[in-house]
């Protein structure tokens, strides 16, 4: 003798169609990782133009790695990882740190590396009272 079980759905389970969309394929669908035009006007005039994507909690992570909560060395190092060429290729390399400490102002490294940083209007889309 067979029993055959008729599958059931209940009101609080998810659907057949809706199950194939997990909460974590929702949030990478929500997670707009694609380069974006970053322009910053240095502090003799000219603009500087470089392509970054947005930051995800693996290159955070790798950013900090050494740091010792030196959130400059932490900066300079998201900043050297994320500038990007327009085609994608990396601006600079690691190997340039010390150059880019050492042979550039402050004031512009400081502009350079607040760049990377979401715009007020993507924060204001993470509010959570709303």
């Amino acid at each position: 003798m067979r029993t055959v079980i008729k599958q059931t759905e209940l009101p609080f389970m998810a659907s057949t169609k809706a199950r194939s969309s997990s909460p974590l394929d929702r949030l990478k669908r929500a997670s707009n990782l694609t380069a974006e035009r970053k322009i910053v006007r240095l502090t003799d005039g000219q603009d500087f133009e470089f392509w970054c994507t947005p930051m995800t909690m693996a290159e955070r992570e790798q950013a900090q790695k050494g740091t010792k909560d030196d959130a400059n060395a932490f900066a300079i190092r998201l900043f050297v990882s994320k500038a990007l060429q327009e085609d994608g290729r990396r601006m600079f390399q690691a190997g340039q740190i010390d150059e880019l400490k050492h042979d550039v102002s402050a004031e512009n490294m400081d502009r350079l590396m607040l760049a990377l940083l979401p715009s007020q209007e993507d924060e204001d889309d993470l509010d959570p009272k709303e």
